[in-house]
């Protein structure tokens, strides 16, 4: 009997979705580790300072393993089970310890070092020289230096902060499938749009097992903690108590008996700070500044600029939405539980349109369409749809392939639409595929996955986007540019790889602007039954809008931000009575205009810095937001009514910003794009903030 190779070992390029089982991944990571430290050892016995056999033999030697490690992550994103889970933790301290030991690699250390101090150095490219410049950075940080208990130490407290990170990934989405409301009168859904109901129907009968949704309008419905039923149903249920009980579920995810994340988060600061202590530095924040383009100096100058301006805006406009909620029949104080929900009455009063009339007009099918036209007409990159060409890993999900005007390959990208709660990660993302490198056998292009939460298809009808839906779709799609348009062809510095991650932000924030450009949304809108494009009428309102709530909004992100910052600089976990909660409440009363309740919870769910790449670089969000609105003021400058003007802009962003990837410093390269630095007056206007902003 032939037994059937693994197909996560060797494979090159597109991963075989349809053959990689649970079962692969334990086999698969311990054979590729076994080959990759046997590979990088024979590297250590003869290595020469040069780029050849200190880099790109390097790269080679480990790519096998994180090819498959990185399928592993995916889907455990996207296709989650206890079976993943298991093999997961089986194998991740062993990925994490051969990934300290290649960083901690004296002999390649050395030898980088003497390459960049040999006579060989001016020969390399400058892409080849950032290359080793940050590796040796990297090798620092990875704790190259260390010797004897201390690189122990430090390695123990990297191979547990991994484990602790999945651990409260595990969590989060364990706390949001367990949550569920069921509902089953008129009452308890008055208000409720159509679209919201159909999903409630549609989740209630998966949940039960029923073959058939039950009926939109009679019920019952299921609402959960999942994204798009969440936030659907804070803005738009009349039911005040039944908001009042999602409301709180929410804020306390994952903080409940045997998924609390409360001392996972208080363990993963204190190794944080263990280890930024080993490494010489006075904190973890200082550490993680390390490799990006700010200061820590220079991201609380930017806050404290930022929450100056959003804070007068903030404070009236909650005392606006207080004033709307008493005279339309509100009895009490707006509590945080009808924040959103009063806001949504105010912005549909004043405005006078709702989500809900924009729904219709958002088709997904049609939205793609649109967004890939403005990247054909600003970049020359062309969107092909290839369905088939590859397995996927699930039936939803889409692949495209990216040409040149006459057809030559540029890159490709899967497309994960919509959510899943029972399998599949909370948000939005993109992440990395394939990395553009040169072979012998010619460039191999670069592959993202771009994943999001959206609403899914309901019956016969394709999935209708909410506006922030679609504003995701371009966020995320505006990374997966900056992966795929790449011109560079080291691996380490192609694409996101190298970009310092307080610019990654950078290309995904820039491409939000298009939404509220009229040519490109009667590109991508189609009305489901009529077919016709939004109305001017409609697209007027969307735009007067866009500041609405601005000051509440910058004021929330500054707020997470100086948590994680404070967290990870001036926040002791070790000393007796500490609690990181604690601090989270005492920022909110500085930088909140609404008080958190004593119960909030919600830093056990803040993801992006306790299992994400985000630890002590949530600020990066808005630093990256000063180039991005910067960037797009340069098409404004030239004029976003003249095709020519936009096309020779569009080419000198793609050349730059999207070409370049790591392979400069980001200021460098938004000096090439922009020709000066950038200015944080953009981002202020387009909030509606640059009046209370403070004078230079």
């Amino acid at each position: 009997m032939t037994v059937a190779p693994n197909p996560l070992v060797h494979f090159r390029g597109l991963p075989p979705f349809d053959r990689i089982e649970d079962a692969h991944m334990v086999p698969a990571i311990r054979t590729l580790l076994s080959e990759a430290d046997a590979a990088i050892a024979a590297i250590e016995a003869q290595v020469e300072p040069s780029y050849a056999a200190a880099v790109t033999a390097v790269e080679d030697a480990v790519r096998p393993l994180f090819d498959a490690w990185g399928v592993v992550t995916h889907l455990s994103y996207v296709r989650d089970s206890e079976a993943l889970r298991e093999a997961q933790r089986e194998v991740q301290g062993d990925v994490v310890a051969f990934s300290l030991r290649v960083g901690q690699s004296r002999p390649i250390y050395e030898a980088l070092r003497t390459l960049r101090g040999s006579d060989d150095w001016e020969a390399l490219s400058a892409a080849q020289q950032r290359v080793v410049e940050q590796q040796l950075l990297q090798g620092e940080l990875a704790g190259v230096g260390l010797d004897g208990e201390d690189r122990e130490a430090f390695n123990a407290l990297s191979a547990e902060s991994a484990e602790l990170g999945t651990n409260f990934s595990n969590h989060l989405l364990d706390a949001t499938k367990a949550f569920a409301l069921d509902l089953h009168t008129a009452e308890d859904v008055a208000g409720l749009p159509e679209t919201a109901l159909r999903l409630y129907a549609s989740t209630y009968a998966e949940a039960h097992g029923l073959e058939g949704a039950p009926s939109v309008e009679s019920g019952p419905w299921r609402v959960t903690l999942d994204g798009p039923s969440y936030v659907s149903f804070m803005q738009h249920a009349a039911h005040r108590g039944h908001r009042e009980t999602v409301y709180r579920a929410f804020i306390r995810r994952g903080s409940e008996e045997g998924r609390n994340n409360e001392p996972v988060l208080e363990r993963l600061l204190s190794i944080r700070k263990q280890q930024a202590q080993l490494l010489g530095y006075p904190c973890y924040a200082e550490v993680s500044l390390a490799s990006k383009m700010a200061s820590l100096s220079g991201v609380r100058e930017l806050s404290g600029r930022l929450l100056e301006a959003a804070m007068p805006a903030a404070r009236a406009e909650l005392a606006e939405i207080e004033a709307f909620a008493q005279a339309n029949g509100h009895e009490g104080s707006v509590e945080r539980w009808d924040l959103a929900f009063w806001s949504e009455r105010l912005r549909e009063a004043r405005f006078r349109y709702t989500d809900e009339e924009l729904r219709p007009y958002f088709p997904l099918p049609r939205v793609l369409d649109g967004l890939f036209g403005i990247v054909a007409r600003l970049f020359d990159a062309h969107v092909v749809a290839a369905d088939g060409e590859t397995p996927v890993w699930h039936p939803d999900v889409r692949f495209f392939r990216i040409e040149s005007a006459d057809g030559a390959p540029i890159a490709a990208f899967y497309l994960d639409p919509y959510s899943r709660p029972a399998t599949k990660r909370g948000g939005a993302w993109m992440n990395v595929c394939v990395t553009r490198r040169r072979t012998d056998q010619g460039v191999e292009i670069p592959v993202a996955y771009l994943t999001c939460n959206g609403t899914p298809p309901a019956g016969d009808r394709p999935s209708l986007m909410t506006f922030d839906e679609v504003e995701t779709l371009y966020h995320e799609f505006g990374h997966g540019l900056q992966h795929m348009l790449t011109t560079v062809d080291e691996p380490s510095a192609a694409g996101i790889n190298g970009v310092e991650w307080d610019a990654v932000e950078l290309p995904s924030q820039f491409m939000e602007n298009w939404c509220y450009r009229r040519d490109v949304v009667r590109g991508m809108t189609a009305h489901i039954e009529t077919g016709e494009p939004l109305p001017d009428a409609l697209f007027d309102k969307i735009v007067a809008s866009r500041t609405f709530c601005a000051g509440l909004g910058m004021a929330r992100q500054v707020y997470l931000g100086s948590v994680d910052m404070a967290l990870h600089s001036t926040y002791d976990p070790d000393a007796p009575g500490a609690r990181a909660m604690d601090v989270a409440h005492a920022i909110a009363s500085e930088t909140q205009v609404q008080p958190l309740l004593p119960e909030d919870r919600s830093l056990c769910s803040f993801a992006h810095i306790f299992a994400g790449g985000y630890s002590a670089g949530y600020y990066s969000y808005k630093w990256a937001e000063v180039l991005s609105a910067d960037a797009f003021a340069a098409f404004e400058e030239a004029g976003l009514d003249n095709p020519a003007a936009l096309r020779e802009v569009g080419h000198r962003f793609r050349d730059t910003v999207l070409a370049l990837g790591g392979s400069q410093h980001p200021v460098e390269v938004y000096r090439a794009f922009r020709g000066r630095d950038a200015q944080p007056d953009a981002l202020l206007r387009h909030h509606g903030l640059l009046a209370s902003a403070p004078a230079e």
